[in-house]
């Protein structure tokens, strides 16, 4: 075991991260800790752009760029944080151009803008250009980019590091315990701050667009210390992903002019969005899909998909604008988009809970209170920016605005604090979970267990729930729970264990998974990600809260989750319908 010294600890090497690394390494003794290598993050898989109202285009503002933000998440956007997410998403474009980052250019030099999902002019009255872009690889431009400019600056890596406990002492953060993966050992970093940016967990789910490495690790880490987990049960599922696969094809597509058909032919948005049509926000697109899905329009020979069309486009628009996602359909479907539309559905994307925060990222231990030197940002954080329903090209935004706010205030912090002293045994819950699943001889696979929950939650927790769904994934979570004590893994070696790793990760997930069942059953209303054909309208009276979501264990050992509420903060946008 190794024991490491450094003034801030950021764990997660994607986006939110290596922005909070890049302002962290210039004030304090900075070192980030990653299971992937850098530019092997989740970050790289985004696609379509990054919000900020430049008005490069056509005439925009950060007040409608707030509205929309406030009005895509139903609401449950605590408003002055996205005040600050709108007004510094400027700022964080122009520190990512002076970085090196080619975006797309006007014929007249400037940053070039499209359209994107819920992003409007005046408050609703058209569709706005406000999207910047780097074609449709705009998530690997910018984590190669703040790559790049972490090495410049020179922060330390510990690449392949896999932090599986924190560390508090008397109720102040003391560093994290890590497993590196190349030998086997555990390594101790004891730190004055330290920063969680290690994206979300969508893996519970069987069709999504995230990597087979988004299985909440920050956040499964932070719940199992007792802290809260904020709005869990609001999960986004994004319109467009390829039929069967799940990968993602960007919302970019649609902002092209891409459009949405059912078998007929028919773009059956104009009938659930008048005015927004195929670019109303993700949660209303990805339930008029089913709904065309169930009423018998949906494509196929099975009916379960419907297709977006690109067609009526230009090969030279596609090509220039869309060159990822035209190849995707080449490659996995073995069609031409040129010619052929492509075959898609819903598929499970983002995390909209996490971590609560506040808007310096500082982990809250309850409603009010933080926990000192601990922060988090990005997909692994709850801000909370996105209520019930993130609006594309907000999550790159996030990353860059909040990253780079809670690298500050880390690195603040650590300037003027004393390092904590770490625990008896720091070491000992993190030795004991490794060796007893190293050592195990039960009779259960991981790779079982994992099915059977990405079965269940497919089935019962996704773009439509009831109450007998999500009671069920609650019985079938709590079986695989206990199936998940008899497990073992093949490998019982130390170097490279990755079977090892992915048992831990199976715990995290079962954990968050549970987490967002509970908390959408006791949620008896339909708003943004979380829809509930029980109680399919909004409830402002009773449900304008955030959900707080605890773990407590008994005197007996049996663990269970306890809910409470926090208040939405609101400032001057008062809740309305909300229509596209």
């Amino acid at each position: 075991m190794q024991i490491h010294k450094y003034e801030t600890i950021i764990v997660g090497a994607g986006g939110a991260g290596m922005r909070a690394a890049i302002e962290a390494t210039k004030r304090s003794r900075t070192a980030v800790l990653t299971k992937l290598y850098p530019t092997r993050s989740h970050t790289g898989a985004a696609q379509g752009g990054m919000a900020a109202a430049l008005a490069n285009v056509e005439e925009d503002n950060w007040e409608w760029h707030t509205f929309d933000t406030i009005k895509g998440g139903d609401y449950l956007v605590d408003q002055d944080a996205a005040e600050i997410l709108a007004k510094e998403a400027i700022d964080s474009v122009l520190d990512l151009e002076k970085m090196g980052l080619p975006f797309n250019r006007t014929p007249d030099g400037t940053i070039d803008q499209r359209r994107f999902g819920g992003h409007t002019r005046n408050h609703g009255e058209a569709a706005v250009r406000r999207s910047c872009y780097a074609s449709d690889r705009t998530g690997h431009m910018i984590l190669q980019t703040l790559y790049q400019n972490c090495v410049k600056e020179g922060v330390e890596f510990f690449n392949e590091f896999y932090v599986l406990d924190l560390l508090i002492n008397e109720g102040r953060t003391a560093g994290v315990v890590a497993y590196e993966l190349a030998t086997g050992e555990i390594h101790i970093f004891q730190a004055k701050a330290v920063v969680f940016a290690s994206g979300g967990c969508g893996k519970f789910f069987k069709v999504t667009s995230n990597a087979h490495t988004l299985t909440g690790d920050g956040q499964a880490v932070a719940f199992r210390r007792g802290l809260p987990l904020e709005d869990m049960e609001f999960f986004q599922f994004h319109p467009t992903g390829i039929w069967r696969m799940g990968i993602l094809l960007t919302e970019g597509a649609r902002g092209e002019g891409g459009i949405l058909r059912n078998k007929d032919g028919e773009r059956f948005m104009e009938r659930y969005a008048p005015v927004m049509k195929d670019l109303a926000s993700r949660d209303v697109v990805s339930r008029a899909i089913y709904t065309e899905i169930r009423e018998g329009r949906g494509c196929g020979p099975d009916g379960d998909h419907v297709y977006l069309d690109l067609t009526h486009l230009p090969p030279e628009q596609l090509d220039a604008k869309l060159p990822d996602i035209t190849e995707f359909a080449r490659t996995y479907l073995g069609i031409e988009p040129y010619t052929d539309p492509i075959p898609i559905q819903p598929t499970a994307h983002y995390t909209m809970g996490g971590i609560p925060t506040n808007v310096e990222g500082e982990v809250l231990s309850n409603n009010t209170d933080v926990v000192p030197g601990l922060y988090a940002a990005g997909e692994v954080a709850c801000v909370s920016v996105h209520g019930a329903n993130r609006l594309g090209t907000n999550s790159l935004l996030d990353i860059n605005v909040f990253g780079r706010r809670a690298g500050i205030a880390a690195a603040a912090y650590a300037a003027t604090h004393e390092y904590v002293e770490l625990p008896e045994s720091p070491e000992s819950e993190v030795v004991r979970m490794v060796e007893d699943l190293r050592q195990s001889t039960g009779s259960e696979r991981v790779s079982e267990i994992r099915t059977a929950l990405q079965e269940t939650m497919d089935v019962n927790a996704m773009v439509f729930r009831t109450e007998a769904t999500l009671k069920q994934a609650v019985a079938d979570i709590a079986e695989l729970k206990e199936r998940y004590k008899r497990v073992s893994v093949q490998d019982k070696g130390r170097r490279y264990n990755t079977d090892l790793l992915e048992a831990v990760e199976l715990g995290n997930l079962l954990d968050l998974a549970e987490v967002l069942a509970v908390s959408a059953l006791a949620r008896k209303e339909s708003r943004g990600g979380h829809y509930r054909e029980d109680h399919p309208n909004r409830d402002d009276v009773n449900f304008m809260r955030h959900t707080m979501a605890y773990r407590e264990e008994g005197a007996d050992g049996t663990v269970s989750i306890r809910l409470d509420y926090k208040p939405v903060v609101q400032t001057r946008y008062q809740p309305m319908e909300r229509k596209y």
